[in-house]
C-alpha cells in the first residue's frame, strides 16, 4: 500500500532526466522526456523533448531530434532543432542541422549543410513581411 504508484512522474522543463558519462557506450534509439546530458557514446537515434547537451567528452553517431541541442564534445549526423541549436568550442560536428536559431562559438569544426527554419507557431517571413516604400498618411 505504501509503495503503490498513483501515476506516471511528470518532467519539468530543464530537469536533467538522464546522465551518460565517460565509458558508458549506448547503441540504439533513445526518447527521453527531459533534459539529457552524454559525456559517453551513443550510436543510433536520440529523441528528447527538452534538451540534449553533449558535453567536451561526449561522441556521438546519431541522429538527434530536440527542443535545443548543445554541443561541445563530437557528433557525426543530422540535427533538428525546434527551438535553438548551439555549437561551444571545441565542438566538431560533422553532418546537417535544421534550427531556428543556430549559435557557433568561435573553435567550432562544422562541416555539413545549415537550413534555418522559422520556429513552429512564428510567424513567416511574408506574414511579417510589410512594405515600407509606402507611408500612410492621415489627414
Amino acid at each position: 500500500m505504501f509503495w503503490k504508484k498513483t501515476g506516471k512522474l511528470s518532467v519539468k522543463a530543464g530537469d536533467l532526466t538522464a546522465f551518460i558519462d565517460e565509458g558508458s557506450e549506448i547503441e540504439g534509439q533513445c526518447t527521453f522526456g527531459g533534459t539529457v546530458m552524454l559525456n559517453g557514446t551513443m550510436r543510433g537515434a536520440i529523441t528528447c523533448t527538452d534538451t540534449v547537451i553533449i558535453g567536451e567528452k561526449g561522441i556521438a553517431h546519431t541522429v538527434i531530434h530536440a527542443r535545443a541541442i548543445v554541443i561541445s564534445g563530437q557528433v557525426v549526423g543530422n540535427l533538428t532543432a525546434t527551438q535553438r541549436l548551439e555549437m561551444r568550442g571545441p565542438a566538431r560536428v560533422f553532418g546537417d542541422i535544421e534550427a531556428p536559431v543556430v549559435v557557433m562559438e568561435e573553435g567550432v569544426i562544422f562541416q555539413g549543410h545549415c537550413q534555418m527554419i522559422p520556429e513552429a507557431g512564428a510567424p513567416t517571413a511574408s506574414a511579417a513581411h510589410r512594405d515600407l516604400s509606402v507611408v500612410p498618411l492621415k489627414r
